[in-house]
């Protein structure tokens, strides 16, 4: 799973809070995308910094669109 830099990097304050924040955020998104793919869905995930470059995101979404499904 990709992540963009910015999340990795540690708060200087309330650290614990934010280190539990983020972690069930990952582990509500690995739910998530586990029940829509068991559901017969396809999950493209745009992270923020993807979307500095979107000439990069328009072929990222265009390569996920023209790709048929297994």
């Amino acid at each position: 799973m990709h992540t963009c830099k910015y999340g990795a990097v540690v708060p200087k304050t309330n650290t614990e809070f934010w280190q539990t924040k983020r972690q069930s955020n990952v582990d509500r998104d690995i739910r998530n995308v586990a029940q829509l793919k068991e559901m017969g869905w396809e999950v493209f995930t745009v992270w923020e910094c993807e979307t500095k470059d979107i000439k990069q995101l328009t072929v990222k979404v265009v390569d996920f669109l023209d790709d048929p499904p297994i």
